[in-house]
């Protein structure tokens, strides 16, 4: 079968037939691709290996009971852990029960006195713990007005990068107890 001189033209039937094919042959890669990805996707997040936000809990609050001396500093520790998948940073604690808070770390020079510094946000890892101790990691805390006496409960609020705050009591303590 022959065509006609108009079908033969770049403008003709036959020219806009193979623009058409050729038109839906390449919108259809991408849209393969996207159901492929898209499958894949579902799959990998249905077998549990997207894994899980950060599920943080806190608990085992301690406050130290400032010295006799008349000093209001001292120091709070906690005990972190994120059940979820996905690491966060602690990276804030805020108290009503104390005029101010500030997370920080103990840092031995090995030549004199150890030296407390503001810590920056502190990594809590995915199915793991972080241990605040009075050799390391801590929360510095000034006292308001009022005295403490050891068995008291003091409210904390721990602050997350990625998690809602977790809020926390800390029992007050005798230093070395």
């Amino acid at each position: 079968m022959t065509h006609s001189p108009s079908e033969r033209t770049p403008g003709g039937r036959l020219a806009i037939d193979r623009r058409v094919r050729e038109g839906l042959r390449a919108a259809l890669v991408p849209v393969v691709a996207c159901a492929l990805a898209l499958t894949g996707l579902t799959a990998w997040t249905s077998a549990g290996a997207a894994g899980t936000p950060p599920q943080i809990a806190a608990g085992n609050g301690r406050v130290l009971l400032p010295d006799g001396r008349g000093g209001r500093d001292t120091a709070a520790f906690f005990d972190i852990t994120n059940i979820g998948g996905a690491d966060d940073q602690l990276t804030e604690v805020t108290s009503s029960g104390v005029e101010k808070t500030l997370l920080s770390r103990r840092l031995s020079s090995g030549l004199g006195p150890d030296v407390v510094r503001s810590a920056a946000p502190v990594r809590v890892p995915a199915g793991g713990t972080v241990t605040m101790s009075p050799l390391d990691l801590s929360v510095t805390t000034r006292t308001k007005e009022t005295r403490w006496e050891a068995g008291d409960m003091v409210p904390f609020v721990l602050h997350f990068r990625y998690s809602a705050p977790v809020e926390v009591m800390a029992v007050v303590v005798r230093p070395g107890s």
